[in-house]
């Protein structure tokens, strides 16, 4: 299931997952997983990763269901 928009907010900056782990100081290999939303990063990461893209948290996320019933 995918839950974050990492890779895609990573490719409409033009950054690389190499950049991101250094910027937050965490493994490419993490940022990795974190794109493939085989692992889903700490909501604390995902604050870190908005703020060195300069974008919305809100923008790390795909939206959920909004339907009423």
């Amino acid at each position: 299931m995918e839950i974050n928009r990492i890779k895609v907010a990573l490719a409409e900056t033009r950054k690389k997952n190499k950049w991101l782990a250094e910027k937050i100081g965490k493994d490419e290999s993490t940022i990795s997983q974190w794109c493939t939303n085989a692992r889903q990063p700490s909501l604390e990461n995902l604050l870190k990763i908005a703020n060195v893209l300069k974008i919305d948290i809100r923008d790390l996320l795909y939206p959920t269901n909004k339907t009423e019933n």
